[in-house]
């Protein structure tokens, strides 16, 4: 099968497209998947460029988020029939080979079926940003209905969705974007106020907009600098969810207002081997596709790239200026 292969660390033009063996089934409750389209995450770009996160050896497949049909099923497999059309986030890391190939192996338990209204690029669009955002907002941010959420980059892979998510929560939404062209999307998207971070001092105008009481949740994504000055404009007993590793820094403000300062890193369960945990991210894919079958919930496809233009997608994704996601789509 052909396959992209990260065969050491650096720049995307060291992506290669190789021909590799198919994998086989080894266990009887795995799933053989025909892959037709995989997600770029910008996780794909940092273990490009740093290194794998898992033991597995170089050369290595990348892609944590795929798509597809179920071509071949072990003998305890009872949750999906052949034919099915199934999306999932599984491997990519360095352990498990990942999504950017013509087939993948998994087991049944860390596939979800499809939301039926969706195409193979769309899908492979959804698993890992669904995942987080959901993580950030409901299970780290405890956001309740009348709450106001500050989310970060609302126009980006994982901010186009919590915005969505947020909106389904009940919450006031607003977020920041560094280009005006996308304001009308990320209002569609469900952003009630949208903050220029190249015109306006996002701190002053949330803590305008809340009458000086700051938001109840920020949902953080974009650097250290950002998270220390969300602090600023988080409320007094509020939630501070970060994607990222704020580095050291002062929190004497964030002690002051008695913050929850959360962390989000949903590969945590495939890195750690969390079973449990990972039933969750599955429920989690399921409930968005009822969202998404039901209009609730959209993905956006800005962008999609043949397998073999993976460098392409890559150097995208690494301009930070990707409206919603990024899609190789598999032939």
């Amino acid at each position: 099968m052909k396959a992209i292969l990260m065969t050491q660390t650096g720049s995307a033009e060291l992506l290669e497209l190789r021909d590799i063996p198919e994998p086989r089934l080894e266990k009887p409750t795995q799933i053989k998947v025909r892959l037709r389209a995989a997600g770029v995450n910008p996780v794909d770009t940092k273990i490009r460029r740093n290194g794998l996160l898992g033991p597995g050896p170089l050369p290595a497949v990348l892609g944590c988020d795929g798509a597809g049909e179920v071509v071949e099923i072990g003998a305890g497999v009872d949750q999906f029939r052949l034919g099915d059309r199934v999306w999932f986030c599984n491997g990519g890391l360095g352990a498990d080979p990942g999504n950017y190939a013509e087939y993948t192996v998994l087991d049944q338990r860390w596939a979800a079926p499809m939301p039926q209204s969706l195409d193979f690029e769309q899908a492979a669009a959804g698993p890992l940003v669904l995942i987080t955002a959901w993580g950030m907002l409901y299970d780290r941010g405890r956001l309740a209905a009348g709450q106001t959420v500050l989310i970060h980059a609302g126009a980006g892979g994982v901010g186009h969705v919590a915005l969505q998510l947020a909106k389904l929560r009940g919450a006031r939404v607003l977020t920041t974007l560094g280009s005006i062209e996308n304001e009308r999307r990320v209002r569609d998207f469900g952003a009630d106020e949208v903050i220029n971070y190249h015109t306006e001092d996002f701190v002053a105008v949330v803590n305008r907009l809340t009458d000086g009481k700051g938001a109840n949740l920020v949902a953080e994504m974009i650097s250290p600098e950002v998270f220390a000055r969300s602090i600023e404009c988080t409320a007094h007993f509020g939630d501070l969810v970060t994607l990222l590793n704020p580095g050291l820094l002062s929190l004497a403000e964030a002690r002051l207002r008695n913050l929850r300062i959360g962390f989000e890193l949903m590969l945590t369960p495939m890195l750690r081997r969390l079973d449990a945990a990972r039933d969750h991210h599955i429920h989690i894919l399921r409930q968005c596709a009822d969202w998404i079958d039901a209009g609730r919930l959209q993905l956006h496809v800005s962008q999609t790239f043949p397998l073999a233009q993976a460098a392409s997608a890559h150097r995208q994704i690494e301009t930070g200026h990707t409206l919603g996601k990024v899609v190789l789509k598999i032939d």
